[in-house]
């Protein structure tokens, strides 16, 4: 017997018929990058998502989760988060956040969100795949945020720190879900800036820190606070890659590597869900 989860139905699929698969529908986000010190939000992992993706029966195709990159921590650097990959498909990890004194966001799959303190402007995201991140407010601890797939990042002002920028909604699933939204940029004072699509927090203040991206999202890691002390930037949420095609077709023949994906069957469609790295052969 199946059981529902989240309006998708788990279990054995036993196709009336076994048509051969040749082609499925994808979607691969990859890891967000890390919140800045005390500066910009990371940017959103990139976001790239189609139909007609061709497969050969018989021939194994690799899937790599991207990690997200860690925040911005004790003066120093954070990371750009990592690849994504559905056989010759790949998704660019996001851009790191500015550090507070760094005059450089990391570039991605989104940017990352530039310093209030240089007054920096964010990095640049990838065509196809996410935007910039927002510009610093200049001579401020009001920094911006990261870029997302949907849009840019906000730019810092005068009172606050920027928005992350927006992400996308897939329905994939069968259910809408948010992905790879920026991470909002880290403030002095004022109003959090807030992460959206999965996309963590700004902080506020020197003793705080921003919020990490949401695991399996792409979200960047929020910047982490200033004045008085200099707060640690958020990690950058995990990627994720969701494939699905007809329901009447043959399931696939196996799966390898160190976890098999988890399998939902909804609207017509079966559906196969990575959270961490394998492979599969149709």
């Amino acid at each position: 017997m199946s059981d529902r989860i989240g309006g998708l139905i788990t279990g054995t699929l036993n196709p009336l018929t076994s048509l051969p698969t040749a082609t499925v529908e994808y979607l691969v986000v990859a890891g967000g990058g890390g919140g800045g010190c005390a500066g910009g939000g990371g940017g959103a992992g990139g976001l790239l998502t189609a139909t007609g993706y061709a497969v050969t029966q018989g021939s194994s195709i690799t899937v790599t989760i991207g990690s997200g990159g860690a925040g911005g921590n004790g003066g120093y650097d954070g990371f750009n988060g990592n690849n994504s990959v559905f056989g010759s498909i790949t998704s660019t990890g996001g851009g790191r956040g500015a550090l507070f004194n760094n005059s450089t966001a990391g570039s991605g799959g989104s940017g990352g969100g530039g310093s209030g303190s240089t007054g920096s402007s964010g990095g640049s995201g990838t065509s196809g795949q996410g935007f910039a991140g927002g510009t610093g407010y200049s001579g401020s601890f009001f920094s911006a945020g990261g870029g997302g797939a949907g849009s840019v990042g906000t730019n810092g002002t005068s009172s606050a720190g920027g928005n992350g920028g927006t992400g996308i909604v897939s329905s994939i699933t069968g259910n809408p879900v948010q992905y790879a939204g920026g991470g909002g940029g880290g403030s002095q004072s004022g109003n959090i800036s807030l992460g959206v699509a999965g996309g963590g927090n700004g902080a506020v203040g020197g003793t705080n820190n921003g919020t990490s991206g949401t695991a399996n999202t792409g979200g960047g890691g929020g910047g982490g606070g200033a004045v008085g002390g200099l707060g640690i930037g958020g990690n950058g949420g995990s990627g994720i890659v969701i494939i699905r095609y007809p329901a009447n077709c043959a399931p696939p023949a196996s799966f390898g590597g160190a976890s098999t994906p988890q399998v939902y069957y909804n609207n017509g469609y079966q559906i196969y869900v990575w959270t961490s790295s394998g492979t599969i052969t149709f």
